[in-house]
This record gives C-alpha cells, structure tokens and sequence, in this order.
C-alpha cells in the first residue's frame, strides 16, 4: 500500500478526488503566462485532491499528511502567476473553498476563514457598510488565504498600499502540518512569517483585515495624447488627496487593440486611463482632467459599476468591471489575442517615478508596452508597472531587467516558482525559520523555499 492508499483511507468522508480532469485542473493556475515557467510546470500534477468542509477535515487532512509523510499543496482560487499551486512532488492538494465562513465583520475590520472568495467577502461587507480596501483584479475567483500567501496589490492599492505593508493584515491563523496539528495566531510583524510565501510554511485558516466604508465607486476611461501626459495626470490625480479613489491605471496606446471590449472606448493613437473614483466627487475628478487636456470617453455610475462586480446586473452588452483590464489582468486579455506576449514587474520608486517611466519607454520602445498602476506606499506615490513584452528569448526577459535595474528602475522576476527569486529578495525574510516550526518535515509545497531543507531532513529522520 502506498502513502497516497494510506492517505485516501485515513481521509474517509471527506470529499476526494483523483480522476484525470479534477488532478489537472487543481493542479494548475495562471503559470502559463510565462513561456519560462510553462515548460517547467506543464504536467505537474497532484496525485489526489481534498476539499475540506471546515477546519475540524482541514486539521484530519494536516495530521494525516504528517503521519504519511505525503506533500501537500494548498489552493485557494488558483489565480496565482507564478505556479504557487503547482505541486512539484505530486501528493496532495488542497482545495481551501469550501473553508469559508465569516467570523465577524464590524466597523473597520472583519475576519473570514482562508477560503473565502474575495468578491463574496466584500458582498458580505457590504451589508455592515463596509468593503475590502483593497482586492486583486482577479476578485471573482480570488481567496483571501491565496491572496495572502500569493498576492500583492491590485485596487485600492492607489490609496491602501499592498498587502505586505504594516497593517494591511490584522492577523493571521495559521494551522501546522503536524502529528497533532497546532494552531498559531500571528499578529503584527509576524504576519510576515506565511506573507508572499506561497503556503510553504503553515496552512492559513483564518485572515483578519481592516475594512473601510463602503463608497459609491464610479468608473470611467480617459484617453490622452501619449503615455507620459496619461501618466502625469495619473500622478497628479494620486497626489489629490480630497479626490477619494480605489484605481488609477495608466496605459500605452499600444496597449489598446489588446482590450477588445473597451475598444469603442478607445480612440486609436491615444493614451488612456481607466480610473474607480468615488462618484460623488466625480464631477470634481472631470475638473483635473480637463486641467490635463484629457478626455472622458466611458462613464459608469456606480450603481451600475457595483451590479456588474456583484453579478447582480440586468442589462446586457458593455464592458465588465473596469478593475478586470487593469493590473496583470491586462496580460490576460493580450494573452488572448497573441500568444507570444508575457509580462514583466518593474517599479518606478519616487521621487522620481516619472523621469524613470520616461526612460523606460524611450529605452524598451520596441516589445515593452507600458500600463502603469499607481500606488501609495509608506506616504509616497509609487508607480508600478506590469507591461506587456513580445517574448523571445529567456536571455532578452533577463536583459530588460538587468537594464531596467541599471537606470534605477526596480524588477522584480516574474518568471520563477521559488519564493526565495521573487518579491522582497531578502535575505533575512522570515519564512524559513517559521517553516521549520509549522512543517517540520518539509511537506508543504516542497520545492519553492530554499534554505530550510537541513533541519527539515534531520526532524524527518
């Protein structure tokens, strides 16, 4: 009997799967966006999936992993990029969906079980006149655990920051892969320990977060005449603190052909910018762009905008929410039309983020095409980038990005699985003391931490 059998039969009356279709399409998230990982993921599949109901199965699943030495992957809506969900070693996923529940929502914070969907969460808020500050662009599918252990920023980000920034999490419960599972309440800085790490280092099982007031969010599309007047407007309407905003969103001209639904929206040859503004001060919103020479060529309500996100809207045709064009959503759409496009993850850091928008378009003017987001972090005006690139080479990723980092510009690789190559690149990140504690035989999705692996062999023996 193998490890897998053993597994299957200590797991009795929770929900398995191991049929070809359920192995493969939980085995998988949004790697392919890269031509690097593709080839490196492509038929990594688990041998058997769990879909918990609630925590008491989560804790069975835990235990019985531990006691089996089986590895196991934890999966909440598969929206990763960078194969977070990949099982490497076959084993066991976990699908995260059905642990959902609400745990309390009140004014200025909630907390949900890790499987909760994102767009459910804020449709629960909803009703205690509260929302998420901020969510990807991927909130229809999206979990609140896969957000924390994958995520970064997405809308709200021009006013909230991202998630990894000091408060952005209330706390975390984190449940180990242990003979006796044991859960952890992390709070403040240690939150940092299971942040970004791909669910490597413990199960998330509950999240806490501050919630803002639910506003009223407008939409609306504004073209330009070139890149860098969009991306001065979109500078000087994130430095407009009277202005409420959850999404200031930047993009080339070129970019435009990409968006086939927005296209009668979007004059040819010109920049634009797809913008959430709170709709009673949209008026005041159409005085700076005016100031800009910019041109409103979509608006959206916000009772019309909420009904859309919500799935609640009657009428048809039209574009759907304007957040889905925006961020890494963007790649997708092109994705759709030319296969050979990718993406890369620059920075443009102020306080001079525009000069080096500036000259990472006069640098790359041939197959890097710009959208830019913008942000807010530690007080300052961030610009982000998520651009398009005609791929060819693995080489040439690598060169733009060792070119962009020379004139100031900061990358960060969006073509690699291992936590330790992406993000923060820091060489005292906290995830693998915390994982010897919470997986001290090194079964949670093995291969995408380094640096533990020593302890990790000597507890197994």
């Amino acid at each position: 009997m193998t490890a897998i059998d053993r597994l299957r039969s200590d797991l009795s009356g929770i929900a398995l799967a191991d049929d070809a279709a359920s192995l493969r399409m939980a085995s998988r998230d949004f790697f392919w966006f890269s031509p690097v990982l593709k080839p490196e993921l492509e038929g990594k599949v688990a041998e058997l999936v769990a879909t918990p109901a609630n925590k008491d199965e989560l804790r069975r699943i835990a235990a019985a992993c531990a006691r089996h030495r089986v590895p196991l992957v934890i999966r909440g809506g598969g929206t990763g990029n960078y194969g977070q969900a990949v099982p490497l070693s076959g084993g066991l996923v976990v699908d995260m969906r059905h642990v959902n529940r609400m745990v309390f929502a009140k004014n200025g914070g909630c907390r949900f079980e890790a499987g909760a969907n994102m767009l459910e969460m804020d449709k629960q808020l909803d009703a205690h006149g509260q929302e998420l500050r901020f969510h990807p662009t991927t909130r229809a599918q999206a979990t609140i655990g896969g957000f924390v252990a994958g995520g970064a920023g997405g809308i709200g980000s021009c006013t909230w920051g991202q998630i990894d920034n000091l408060g952005a999490v209330t706390a975390l419960e984190v449940m180990t892969v242990e003979e006796e599972p044991r859960l952890i309440e992390l709070r403040g800085r240690e939150i940092l320990k299971v942040m970004h790490a791909y669910g490597v280092n413990g199960i998330i099982t509950e999240v806490e977060l501050p919630t803002a007031p639910a506003h009223d969010w407008a939409e609306r599309i504004v073209s330009f005449d070139n890149l860098m007047a969009a991306a001065r407007f979109g500078q000087a309407f994130m430095e407009c603190d009277g202005i409420a905003k959850k999404l200031v969103s930047i993009h080339d001209p070129r970019v435009g052909p990409y968006l086939k639904r927005l296209q009668p929206y979007l004059p040819e040859g010109r920049a634009f910018a797809i913008l959430m503004v709170s709709e009673p001060q949209a008026d005041t919103l159409e005085l700076l762009i005016a100031d800009h020479k910019g041109e409103v060529t979509f608006r959206r309500g916000a009772e019309e905008a909420k009904a859309i996100a919500f799935g609640t809207h009657k009428g048809r045709g039209g574009p759907g929410p304007l957040y889905e064009y925006t961020w890494n959503h963007t790649t997708l759409h092109a994705l759709r039309m030319d296969s050979s496009i990718t993406y890369l993850q620059l920075r443009f850091p102020p306080p001079n983020n525009l000069a080096l928008v500036e000259w990472a378009a006069k640098e790359f003017p041939d197959d890097v095409i710009f959208h830019l987001e913008f942000q807010r972090r530690e007080g300052k005006v961030f610009t982000s980038s998520l651009p398009l690139v005609k791929f060819t080479t693995p080489e040439r990723l690598d060169e733009i990005m060792a070119r962009a980092a020379e004139g100031g510009v900061q990358p960060s690789n969006a073509h690699t699985f291992v936590v330790n190559n992406v993000g923060w690149k820091r060489v005292d990140a906290p995830q693998p003391e915390f994982k010897r504690q919470a997986d001290p035989y090194g079964l949670m999705n093995p291969g995408k931490l380094l640096g533990w692996e020593a302890d990790a062999q000597q507890a197994a023996e």
